[in-house]
Protein backbone atom coordinates (compact mmCIF):
# COMPACT_ATOMS: atom_id res chain seq x y z
CA UNK A 1 0.00 0.00 0.00
CA UNK A 2 2.19 2.42 0.56
CA UNK A 3 4.40 1.59 -2.63
CA UNK A 4 1.17 2.94 -4.32
CA UNK A 5 0.79 5.98 -2.38
CA UNK A 6 3.90 6.77 -2.88
CA UNK A 7 4.14 5.92 -6.79
CA UNK A 8 0.66 8.00 -6.92
CA UNK A 9 2.55 11.12 -5.47
CA UNK A 10 5.40 10.65 -7.52
CA UNK A 11 3.21 9.78 -10.88
CA UNK A 12 1.31 13.12 -10.15
CA UNK A 13 3.82 15.29 -9.45
CA UNK A 14 5.37 14.39 -13.15
CA UNK A 15 1.73 14.78 -14.60
CA UNK A 16 1.56 18.42 -13.69
CA UNK A 17 5.17 19.17 -15.17
CA UNK A 18 4.09 17.73 -18.44
CA UNK A 19 0.48 19.51 -18.20
CA UNK A 20 2.46 22.81 -17.24
CA UNK A 21 4.88 22.20 -20.34
CA UNK A 22 1.72 21.65 -22.60
CA UNK A 23 -0.25 24.33 -21.30
CA UNK A 24 2.39 26.91 -22.64
CA UNK A 25 2.56 25.27 -25.73
CA UNK A 26 -1.06 25.82 -26.22
CA UNK A 27 -0.97 29.12 -25.03
CA UNK A 28 2.06 29.75 -27.91
CA UNK A 29 -0.19 28.18 -30.32
CA UNK A 30 -3.23 30.47 -29.71
CA UNK A 31 -1.12 33.67 -29.56
CA UNK A 32 0.17 32.65 -33.06
CA UNK A 33 3.29 32.27 -31.32
CA UNK A 34 6.40 30.11 -33.36
CA UNK A 35 9.11 28.11 -30.96
CA UNK A 36 11.34 30.95 -30.49
CA UNK A 37 8.12 33.04 -28.44
CA UNK A 38 7.82 34.91 -32.05
CA UNK A 39 4.59 36.40 -33.11
CA UNK A 40 3.83 35.67 -36.76
CA UNK A 41 1.50 38.08 -38.08
CA UNK A 42 0.46 35.97 -41.42
CA UNK A 43 -3.05 34.64 -40.16
CA UNK A 44 -3.97 37.78 -38.51
CA UNK A 45 -2.89 39.67 -42.06
CA UNK A 46 -4.25 37.50 -44.45
CA UNK A 47 -8.10 38.62 -43.62
CA UNK A 48 -7.44 42.34 -44.24
CA UNK A 49 -5.64 41.20 -47.42
CA UNK A 50 -8.38 39.37 -48.80
CA UNK A 51 -10.44 42.28 -48.29
CA UNK A 52 -8.40 44.45 -50.08
CA UNK A 53 -8.68 42.80 -52.77
CA UNK A 54 -11.90 41.76 -53.03
CA UNK A 55 -13.00 45.74 -52.58
CA UNK A 56 -10.45 46.55 -55.37
CA UNK A 57 -11.66 43.78 -57.85
CA UNK A 58 -15.35 45.08 -57.53
CA UNK A 59 -14.92 48.93 -57.74
CA UNK A 60 -12.74 48.54 -60.67
CA UNK A 61 -14.56 50.35 -63.93
CA UNK A 62 -12.03 51.96 -65.61
CA UNK A 63 -8.02 52.92 -65.09
CA UNK A 64 -9.27 56.54 -63.34
CA UNK A 65 -11.53 54.89 -60.65
CA UNK A 66 -8.84 51.94 -60.30
CA UNK A 67 -6.31 54.14 -59.13
CA UNK A 68 -8.31 56.39 -56.68
CA UNK A 69 -9.82 53.10 -55.05
CA UNK A 70 -6.48 51.59 -54.46
CA UNK A 71 -5.63 54.62 -52.87
CA UNK A 72 -8.18 54.72 -50.32
CA UNK A 73 -8.34 50.92 -49.78
CA UNK A 74 -4.54 51.62 -48.74
CA UNK A 75 -5.46 53.90 -46.53
CA UNK A 76 -8.26 52.03 -45.09
CA UNK A 77 -5.88 48.72 -44.49
CA UNK A 78 -3.64 50.71 -42.80
CA UNK A 79 -5.84 52.23 -40.41
CA UNK A 80 -7.33 48.60 -39.82
CA UNK A 81 -3.53 47.21 -39.60
CA UNK A 82 -3.07 49.89 -36.85
CA UNK A 83 -6.61 49.31 -34.93
CA UNK A 84 -5.81 45.68 -35.10
CA UNK A 85 -2.20 46.51 -33.79
CA UNK A 86 -3.58 48.41 -31.01
CA UNK A 87 -6.32 45.90 -30.06
CA UNK A 88 -3.64 42.97 -30.07
CA UNK A 89 -1.28 45.18 -27.22
CA UNK A 90 -4.41 46.43 -25.28
CA UNK A 91 -6.28 42.44 -25.40
CA UNK A 92 -2.81 40.39 -25.33
CA UNK A 93 -2.48 38.23 -21.89
CA UNK A 94 1.39 39.39 -22.49
CA UNK A 95 0.15 42.80 -21.00
CA UNK A 96 -2.43 42.18 -18.20
CA UNK A 97 -1.44 41.50 -14.97
CA UNK A 98 -3.13 38.90 -14.04
CA UNK A 99 -3.38 36.29 -17.00
CA UNK A 100 0.84 37.13 -17.30
CA UNK A 101 1.33 36.08 -13.92
CA UNK A 102 -0.89 33.00 -14.47
CA UNK A 103 2.14 32.24 -17.68
CA UNK A 104 4.62 32.99 -15.08
CA UNK A 105 3.33 30.75 -12.24
CA UNK A 106 3.10 27.75 -14.77
CA UNK A 107 6.38 28.69 -16.48
CA UNK A 108 7.63 28.00 -12.75
CA UNK A 109 5.80 24.69 -12.12
CA UNK A 110 7.51 23.04 -15.61
CA UNK A 111 10.90 24.80 -15.30
CA UNK A 112 11.59 24.55 -11.46
CA UNK A 113 9.86 21.33 -10.49
CA UNK A 114 12.06 19.55 -12.36
CA UNK A 115 14.99 20.73 -10.28
CA UNK A 116 13.06 19.65 -6.93
CA UNK A 117 13.60 15.85 -7.91
CA UNK A 118 16.68 15.44 -5.58
CA UNK A 119 15.41 17.32 -2.95
CA UNK A 120 12.22 15.09 -2.61
CA UNK A 121 13.93 12.26 -2.75
CA UNK A 122 16.23 13.19 -0.44
CA UNK A 123 13.00 13.99 2.18
CA UNK A 124 12.04 10.38 1.08
CA UNK A 125 15.51 9.02 2.15
CA UNK A 126 14.54 10.78 5.38
CA UNK A 127 10.51 9.52 6.08
CA UNK A 128 11.14 6.33 7.98
CA UNK A 129 14.65 7.56 10.04
CA UNK A 130 13.29 10.88 11.17
CA UNK A 131 9.70 10.10 11.32
CA UNK A 132 8.77 12.48 7.70
CA UNK A 133 5.59 11.58 6.47
CA UNK A 134 3.73 11.75 2.49
CA UNK A 135 1.56 15.03 3.59
CA UNK A 136 4.76 16.32 4.82
CA UNK A 137 6.48 15.71 1.23
CA UNK A 138 3.48 17.19 0.24
CA UNK A 139 3.74 20.33 2.21
CA UNK A 140 7.69 20.23 0.94
CA UNK A 141 6.09 21.14 -2.75
CA UNK A 142 3.83 23.25 -1.37
CA UNK A 143 6.04 25.46 0.72
CA UNK A 144 8.77 25.76 -2.32
CA UNK A 145 5.89 26.36 -4.83
CA UNK A 146 4.50 29.66 -2.51
CA UNK A 147 7.98 30.90 -2.98
CA UNK A 148 8.32 31.13 -6.73
CA UNK A 149 4.44 32.11 -7.27
CA UNK A 150 5.61 34.76 -4.71
CA UNK A 151 8.98 35.46 -7.29
CA UNK A 152 6.41 35.18 -10.31
CA UNK A 153 4.63 38.27 -8.96
CA UNK A 154 7.73 40.21 -8.59
CA UNK A 155 8.72 38.87 -12.18
CA UNK A 156 5.47 39.93 -13.82
CA UNK A 157 5.11 43.31 -12.44
CA UNK A 158 8.88 43.76 -13.58
CA UNK A 159 7.75 42.78 -17.13
CA UNK A 160 5.07 45.21 -17.38
CA UNK A 161 7.17 48.13 -15.94
CA UNK A 162 9.90 47.26 -18.56
CA UNK A 163 6.78 47.16 -21.26
CA UNK A 164 5.31 50.33 -20.63
CA UNK A 165 9.36 52.52 -20.88
CA UNK A 166 9.22 50.43 -23.83
CA UNK A 167 12.27 48.57 -23.10
CA UNK A 168 10.80 45.07 -23.95
CA UNK A 169 8.21 44.34 -26.44
CA UNK A 170 5.09 42.61 -25.75
CA UNK A 171 6.75 39.00 -25.88
CA UNK A 172 8.76 39.99 -23.33
CA UNK A 173 12.08 40.30 -25.34
CA UNK A 174 14.23 43.16 -24.79
CA UNK A 175 14.37 45.41 -27.88
CA UNK A 176 18.09 46.43 -27.35
CA UNK A 177 21.04 43.82 -28.34
CA UNK A 178 22.46 45.58 -26.02
CA UNK A 179 20.56 44.68 -22.68
CA UNK A 180 20.19 41.32 -24.10
CA UNK A 181 24.15 41.14 -24.00
CA UNK A 182 24.07 42.49 -20.75
CA UNK A 183 22.03 39.98 -18.91
CA UNK A 184 23.71 37.09 -20.28
CA UNK A 185 26.98 38.73 -19.05
CA UNK A 186 25.60 39.71 -15.30
CA UNK A 187 24.14 36.22 -15.44
CA UNK A 188 27.84 34.47 -16.16
CA UNK A 189 29.30 36.79 -13.93
CA UNK A 190 27.07 35.78 -10.83
CA UNK A 191 27.80 32.33 -11.19
CA UNK A 192 30.95 32.75 -9.48
CA UNK A 193 29.82 35.07 -6.70
CA UNK A 194 29.69 33.88 -3.19
CA UNK A 195 25.40 34.72 -3.12
CA UNK A 196 25.79 31.74 -5.95
CA UNK A 197 27.68 29.67 -4.04
CA UNK A 198 26.13 29.67 -1.03
CA UNK A 199 22.00 29.43 -2.38
CA UNK A 200 23.90 26.70 -4.37
CA UNK A 201 24.91 24.65 -1.34
CA UNK A 202 21.80 24.18 -0.21
CA UNK A 203 19.63 23.30 -3.41
CA UNK A 204 22.45 20.86 -4.17
CA UNK A 205 22.88 19.30 -1.01
CA UNK A 206 19.22 19.58 0.70
CA UNK A 207 19.99 16.41 2.82
CA UNK A 208 22.22 19.05 5.03
CA UNK A 209 19.23 21.29 5.14
CA UNK A 210 16.91 19.18 6.22
CA UNK A 211 19.48 17.53 9.44
CA UNK A 212 19.61 21.01 10.52
CA UNK A 213 15.76 22.60 10.18
CA UNK A 214 14.26 19.28 10.65
CA UNK A 215 10.02 19.66 10.58
CA UNK A 216 7.66 17.00 11.01
CA UNK A 217 3.90 17.45 9.32
CA UNK A 218 2.19 19.41 6.56
CA UNK A 219 3.10 22.37 8.37
CA UNK A 220 7.02 21.29 8.97
CA UNK A 221 7.18 20.45 5.37
CA UNK A 222 6.01 23.61 4.29
CA UNK A 223 8.58 25.52 6.50
CA UNK A 224 11.15 23.70 4.97
CA UNK A 225 9.97 24.16 1.89
CA UNK A 226 9.62 27.88 2.08
CA UNK A 227 13.06 28.08 3.36
CA UNK A 228 14.44 25.48 0.29
CA UNK A 229 12.25 27.81 -2.43
CA UNK A 230 14.13 31.06 -1.15
CA UNK A 231 17.53 29.30 -1.49
CA UNK A 232 16.41 28.07 -4.80
CA UNK A 233 15.25 31.50 -5.80
CA UNK A 234 18.67 32.69 -5.06
CA UNK A 235 20.17 30.30 -6.92
CA UNK A 236 18.17 30.74 -10.06
CA UNK A 237 16.75 33.79 -10.57
CA UNK A 238 18.86 35.32 -13.53
CA UNK A 239 18.09 32.17 -14.87
CA UNK A 240 14.68 33.26 -15.00
CA UNK A 241 15.48 36.74 -15.72
CA UNK A 242 17.54 35.84 -19.01
CA UNK A 243 13.70 35.05 -20.38
CA UNK A 244 14.14 39.34 -20.75
CA UNK A 245 17.24 38.47 -23.31
CA UNK A 246 15.36 36.04 -25.85
CA UNK A 247 12.01 36.14 -25.62
CA UNK A 248 9.89 35.09 -22.10
CA UNK A 249 7.99 32.92 -24.28
CA UNK A 250 10.85 31.27 -26.17
CA UNK A 251 10.92 27.30 -25.34
CA UNK A 252 14.82 27.26 -26.57
CA UNK A 253 15.40 29.39 -23.12
CA UNK A 254 12.76 27.70 -21.26
CA UNK A 255 14.15 23.94 -22.30
CA UNK A 256 18.01 25.47 -21.89
CA UNK A 257 17.54 27.17 -18.65
CA UNK A 258 15.33 23.93 -17.15
CA UNK A 259 18.38 22.01 -18.66
CA UNK A 260 21.16 24.22 -17.11
CA UNK A 261 19.14 24.18 -13.60
CA UNK A 262 18.57 20.65 -13.60
CA UNK A 263 22.35 19.58 -13.85
CA UNK A 264 23.32 22.54 -11.44
CA UNK A 265 21.32 20.27 -8.80
CA UNK A 266 22.34 16.66 -9.61
CA UNK A 267 24.54 15.41 -6.26
CA UNK A 268 27.17 14.25 -8.82
CA UNK A 269 28.43 16.89 -11.11
CA UNK A 270 26.43 20.35 -9.89
CA UNK A 271 29.61 21.83 -8.20
CA UNK A 272 31.56 21.46 -11.57
CA UNK A 273 28.99 22.98 -14.00
CA UNK A 274 28.72 26.19 -12.21
CA UNK A 275 31.98 28.04 -13.84
CA UNK A 276 31.55 26.53 -17.11
CA UNK A 277 28.03 27.34 -17.28
CA UNK A 278 28.86 31.11 -16.10
CA UNK A 279 31.60 31.09 -18.58
CA UNK A 280 29.35 30.59 -21.58
CA UNK A 281 27.02 33.17 -20.65
CA UNK A 282 29.44 35.35 -20.76
CA UNK A 283 31.19 34.38 -23.73
CA UNK A 284 28.01 34.08 -25.75
CA UNK A 285 27.31 37.91 -23.95
CA UNK A 286 30.08 39.13 -25.63
CA UNK A 287 29.81 37.72 -28.75
CA UNK A 288 26.10 38.80 -29.17
CA UNK A 289 27.17 42.13 -28.65
CA UNK A 290 30.15 42.00 -31.31
CA UNK A 291 28.48 40.56 -34.04
CA UNK A 292 24.88 40.99 -34.27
Amino acid sequence: MTLVIRNTFWLTFFIVILLSWWWLYSMSLSMNMDFFGRMSMDNSMSPVETMSSEDVSSEISNDQSMSSMVSMQSNEDMASMGQMSDGMKMNNSMTRFFPLLGMWSVMMAAMMFPTMVPTLKSYEDLMMSADGTRIGWLGLLVGYSLVWVTFSIVITSVQLGLLSINLIDMMGKAKSIWVSSVLLIIAGLFQFTRAKEICHGVCHSPMSYFLGNWRTGFQGGTRMGLGLGAYCVGCCWLFMVLGFAGGVMNFLWMGLATLFMVLEKLPAIGHYVIRPMGLLMIVAGVLLFVFI
